[in-house]
């Protein structure tokens, strides 16, 4: 019978290719990672993977094997991190990854009541605009829209978005209200560019007729940023399209104006996404329990609707 220690430093290697990172993942040193592949290769009587200066690989019989135990491996580790820790209580790091704004507006306040009811989760937030990768990373949730879901991941979907045309009202005085998206190539544009591409984001918008029109502005400045795109926006300097999550809390203050509200762009749904272990850890179930609770609470899915 193998120990799950070899079994552990196999799997976890596999996934990262490389002995280094999976030491990491386990807080062991590479030696030692590489000494349990070592023995679980002479064990088995086969070689799991192919070693070179750049990373390992893994042979065919290497592939098989991991197939077939790396799905009984997370649930051996659910299982024993379930039970032994406060009795199945739900207790230790809780790495977690969401976009800083959404995390900011609607994630980090549910941590005061969240903490008090589970004072023993420590939750450890990465926030970023990029996706992660859940289970390379480490993660145990993150929060965000159009994540691949790779084998071992799933989503459950907690609103949808949309993107709408805002402005300030000061910035609106004094100015003809725009009819269609075409009306607003007149106006300031406040508008996204891709970091990744460089290209300038413009929404194709859709009205309740099933038409649709680019929403194309002239821009009188340009960011690759959501949250430096809104503060321009509340400073009177133009019209953006933002993602209503981003501008939720300005629009029910009057702070910010939407126009064009027969027209919207569906970004498609923000999820909550985590690994698809049999038996979650507890803290991870208790955290997406917590958030699907505090959003239906809170109506966002038909906030988000603006």
């Amino acid at each position: 019978m193998e120990t799950l220690s070899n079994l552990e430093s196999f799997v976890r290697s596999a996934e990262l290719a490389s002995f280094s990172e999976a030491a990491r993942r386990l807080a062991l040193t590479p030696a030692a990672v590489s000494r349990n592949v070592a023995q679980l290769e002479r064990n088995l009587g086969v070689r799991l993977f192919q070693r070179s200066t750049r990373g390992l690989t893994l042979t065919e019989s290497g592939e098989r094997f991991l197939q077939a135990v790396s799905g009984g491996l997370d649930s051996i580790q659910a299982a024993i991190a379930d039970v032994s820790t406060h009795a199945g209580q739900p207790a230790g790091t809780l790495k977690l990854s969401a976009a800083p704004g959404f995390a900011r507006d609607f994630l980090l306040p549910l941590m005061p009541a969240f903490l008090e009811r589970y004072p023993a989760v420590r939750p450890d937030w990465h926030l970023d605009n990029r996706q992660v990768d859940l289970i390379a990373g480490g993660y145990d949730a993150a929060i965000g829209g159009g994540f691949e879901l790779t084998p071992g991941v799933v989503a459950r979907e907690l609103a949808r978005i949309k993107i709408i045309a805002v402005a300030s009202p000061q910035y609106l005085k004094g100015r003809r209200t725009p009819a269609t998206p075409a009306d607003l190539k007149d106006f300031d544009g406040i508008v996204m560019r891709s970091a990744i591409t460089g290209r300038l984001r413009h929404a194709g918008l859709r009205n309740r007729a099933g038409q649709e029109q680019i929403a194309e502005m002239t821009p009188r400045m340009t960011m690759t940023e959501p949250d430096g795109v809104l503060q321009m926006v509340l400073m009177g300097m133009g019209v953006a399209m933002l993602a209503v999550p981003n501008v939720l809390q300005y629009l029910e203050s009057g702070q910010l104006v939407r126009i064009l509200p027969d027209w919207a762009d569906d970004a498609g749904p923000i999820s909550l996404y985590f690994t698809s272990q049999q038996l979650l850890p507890a803290k991870t179930r208790a955290f997406v329990d917590f958030v699907t609770q505090a959003f239906r609470e809170q109506e966002l899915a038909q906030r988000f609707q603006a």
